[in-house]
């Protein structure tokens, strides 16, 4: 548990959390393309949901990075 809580998933599992979030993004913009926005504040849901996903996984990973790197210093 210690490790859970301490980033050890980001670090060890870094490539395929980075796909998942970049997919979140890819999706998010398909639907925001694809699917017109006639279907009311659904749509706009799951677009701002896919982004949000995204972005908040990568900025952790992104976060997780920038804190190993400066405490190996």
């Amino acid at each position: 548990m210690a490790r859970y809580c301490h980033g050890g998933p980001l670090v060890t599992h870094q490539v395929p959390l980075a796909l998942v979030g970049l997919a979140c993004l890819a999706l998010g913009i398909v639907v925001a393309v694809v699917i017109p926005d006639s279907d009311g504040p659904a749509w706009a849901m799951a677009v701002a949901g896919c982004l949000a996903a995204g972005v908040l996984l990568l900025g952790r990973i992104g976060f997780a990075l920038f804190r190993r790197r400066r405490a190996a210093t």
